[in-house]
């Protein structure tokens, strides 16, 4: 069965929200340059599950997410799953401006099949989404049904990679109890709002649960000469 395609908003709207990848550019430069070093270590390390976590909150994790699928919907050779695992704050669902009928929570339940609530960009790139809290978040991410589930959904869709947006760190256990069930975790941190220590407690937290892919400065304000003009110069 089909999935159903993904209500996206304006153009100018995901500009604001810097979600950059929709439609190819100079500005979605960062974000093309991270999908082809993640596919990278994916396909050399057999890694199909990514988790992307950071040491507290406004790090730009669900922002991360975003641009990766929508630039991965351009590798037509490539199927992608983007999931909201932050089952308390909805991150990637309340940035695309998302209004499901039901949860991933509960896909992650049994109440619902994958089929019936997913959707989907172009034809290689699925979404999974939260429309409530879920009191029962890190009971859920750890359960032995959430890791049953997620492999009966890689057995019918095959896909190549599985973003999973996950909590930060800080705000609760809930990543604690998920992060062994991924193959490999990128730490975003936040320029100037990331401290040192911060960085270090979090690659240590991760390392003791998963590989940790790497670690991604977001919101840094000295990066315009670090593409724009010379990433341009090469498009046809």
């Amino acid at each position: 069965m089909e999935l159903p395609v993904i209500k996206l908003p304006p153009t100018p709207r995901l500009s604001q929200i810097r979600v950059m990848t929709v439609q190819a550019g100079v500005e979605a430069a960062p974000f093309v340059l991270l999908r082809t070093r993640l596919l990278q270590q994916a396909k050399k390390n057999g890694w199909r599950r990514i988790g992307f976590v950071s040491p507290h909150s406004a790090c730009g994790k669900s922002t991360t997410v975003a641009n990766l699928a929508f630039s991965l919907a351009r590798q037509s050779d490539t199927r992608t799953l983007a999931l909201d695992f932050d089952l308390r704050r909805q991150g990637l669902t309340r940035l695309l401006n998302q209004s499901p009928t039901n949860n991933l929570w509960e896909v992650l339940e049994g109440q619902i099949p994958f089929s019936d609530h997913s959707v989907r960009h172009g034809s290689n790139v699925a979404f999974g989404f939260n429309s409530t809290y879920s009191p029962k978040a890190s009971e859920i991410l750890q359960s032995a049904k959430t890791q049953e589930v997620l492999e009966e959904i890689e057995d019918q869709y095959e896909p190549d990679v599985m973003l999973f947006d996950l909590p930060p760190l800080m705000a609760s256990d809930d990543n604690f109890g998920f992060l062994n069930k991924v193959d490999a975790a990128l730490l975003l941190v936040a320029a100037e709002k990331t401290t040192m220590s911060q960085v270090d407690v979090a690659e240590r937290q991760v390392a003791e649960l998963t590989t940790v892919m790497g670690v991604v400065l977001n919101q840094c304000r000295y990066m315009s000469g670090a593409y724009g003009h010379e990433y341009g110069y090469y498009r046809s």
